[in-house]
């Protein structure tokens, strides 16, 4: 019995710490997955971007504190709007990643350049917050941005 009792103790340190490890690995995963996200808003625009990395249900804030429901009507949001003049660019100041290593979540901040009308650019910096969800292919998709 006294055996069995301490190969648990030795199961439950080795598997608490490798988990220490994994979080590791996970927040480098969702590291990456922020680096790709933002690339991908270079190279295939926003629209594009911002519909890939979208969990089926998730939501974005925007203006007026309206939330976008859905990764479809996500889709349709930037469709609606011009964003074929627009670039974004973040970085990551902080990333979390859950015991269980299902969900995530980072903060940083972020710039939009937006070109007008008239040709002039306007800019605004703020705040992002993004939670991340696990899939079941292990890819990273965003659940809230």
């Amino acid at each position: 019995m006294k055996n069995l009792f301490g190969l648990l103790v030795i199961i439950v340190l080795v598997l608490g710490c490798s988990n220490y490890k994994n979080k590791e690995e996970l927040k480098n995963e969702i590291l990456q997955t922020e680096k790709d996200f933002a690339l991908m808003t270079k190279e295939k625009g926003i629209t594009e971007a911002f519909y890939f990395f979208a969990d089926e249900n998730a939501v974005i804030k925007r203006g007026n504190d309206s939330l976008i429901f859905g990764k479809e009507n996500i889709k349709d949001y930037y469709q609606k709007k011009n964003y074929q003049n627009t670039v974004v660019t973040w970085s990551p100041d902080f990333i979390e990643v859950s015991n269980y290593g299902d969900l995530a979540y980072t903060y940083g901040k972020f710039t939009w350049k937006v070109k007008t009308e008239k040709g002039d650019t306007a800019k605004y910096n703020g705040v992002f917050h993004t939670v991340w969800k696990k899939q079941k292919d292990n890819s990273w998709k965003y659940v809230w941005d």
